[in-house]
């Protein structure tokens, strides 16, 4: 089971000697590839109450009691789970000369919240998201290699020609669009019932036990709320209004699912034109599946009216976890003007500007963006050309 993370994490200490952080939702694989890549490590799972207690002590003394000082090779998994995940980072690596550090965790908010300053200049973050297209074709047996087409197409070739494929791209497609890309889809196809207890743990467990959000019923009204508007411009006073609710709570919930890795808002592009849009958010979520699961919706494409909008945050995903795993610069927007004219996803790094305009089916190019960015390339990604 090869992930595109593999080489990155493997050969982190080769160049480095600060902690090595992996973060990512729940069941992304981070402990799978930590104790695949690390296999001689002593691994530490902060979800075993002994374990925990030692942890929480914060003395270097009681922690030797728990790996081999010879090793010094340590993974410490579920770090989020420490009432000061921070401290505890800070003093192995402090105090444990030549130690390397490997640590885990589920939400990014948690983390870096206590260990922003605590471990300044002492760790390297890695994410893991769900597997992208081709992590999911490989495991699959579909593809031999990984690879990071979908990036790769869009920067190298002028026009986005379609594609003919050995394999049936439709239903892995519909597959999922529908059910997502987390590991465990591999081995358990179209299995609703486990998406639907995913989310809940993965609201409930990570979010709620972890004190962030007071109202657990708001956090899931507002989540459901929200998968029905991907791809929209979200407004965060007619959210408070319908949840009754007040508009920093929501701002507030909603950064918290972000920094969670449940959802992301991507923001406008606009050099100060009168007429773009240059402040509301679209939002999207990391996993499709997970984003069924809240509307409780699992039908095939061909009899959803959201396919367009599925499609639009899969591809949108996939050029995100590449531009990550790649180490590329680029920053994600969206631009739209007020009088309607809209590209679903641009791309600008200090060399390139590029406009997607990302359908499931082809659709003729707005002209508007590079008429008014010229040195902008504009690109049409489809169902039929992604990959």
């Amino acid at each position: 089971m090869h992930r595109h993370l593999d080489k990155t994490i493997k050969e982190h200490f080769d160049r480095y000697k600060q902690i090595l952080i992996l973060l990512g939702s729940r069941q992304t694989g981070k402990t799978t590839l930590v104790k695949k890549v690390f296999s001689d490590f002593d691994y530490l799972l902060v979800d075993n109450e002994p374990i925990r207690k030692i942890l929480e002590t914060y003395d270097i003394e009681s922690y030797k009691t728990l790996f081999d000082l010879k090793n010094k090779k340590i993974i410490i998994d579920e770090i989020h789970l420490l009432s000061d995940p921070g401290r505890c980072a800070k003093i192995i690596f402090d105090q444990l000369e030549g130690v390397k550090l490997v640590i885990t965790g589920s939400s990014s908010f948690h983390i870096k919240n206590k260990t922003g300053e605590s471990l300044a200049g002492r760790k390297i973050d890695y994410y893991l998201f769900p597997l992208t297209l081709s992590e999911y074709l490989q495991q699959t047996n579909i593809e031999k290699f990984l690879n990071f087409k979908i990036f790769e197409n869009i920067l190298k070739e002028k026009n986005v020609q379609d594609r003919m494929h050995k394999f049936d791209m439709d239903t892995i497609l519909n597959n999922i669009l529908v059910y997502g890309q987390y590991p465990y889809i591999i081995n358990s196809p179209r299995d609703k019932k486990y998406l639907e207890n995913f989310v809940d743990s993965l609201i409930f467990k990570d979010i709620i036990e972890l004190n962030l959000i007071e109202d657990k019923r708001l956090a899931k009204d507002l989540l459901r709320l929200l998968s029905l508007q991907i791809g929209n411009l979200i407004s965060y006073s007619e959210l408070a209004n319908s949840l009754k609710a007040d508009q920093r709570t929501i701002k507030r919930y909603i950064e918290i699912f972000e920094q969670s890795f449940v959802l992301f808002r991507l923001y406008p592009y606009s050099k100060n034109k009168r007429d773009e849009i240059s402040k509301s958010a679209k939002i999207y979520f990391y996993d499709t599946g997970v984003r069924n699961a809240l509307i409780n919706n699992f039908s095939d494409l061909d009899l959803r009216n959201d396919k367009g909008a599925l499609f639009e945050n899969f591809i949108i995903c996939e050029l995100i976890k590449q531009n990550n795993y790649l180490n590329k610069d680029f920053k994600f927007y969206y631009w739209r003007t007020k009088q309607g004219s809209e590209i679903d996803l641009v791309l600008e790094n200090k060399d390139i500007l590029l406009g997607l305009e990302v359908k499931y089916k082809q659709k003729s190019i707005n002209k508007a963006f590079k008429s008014r960015y010229t040195n902008a390339q504009v690109k049409i990604i489809t169902s039929s050309n992604f990959y």
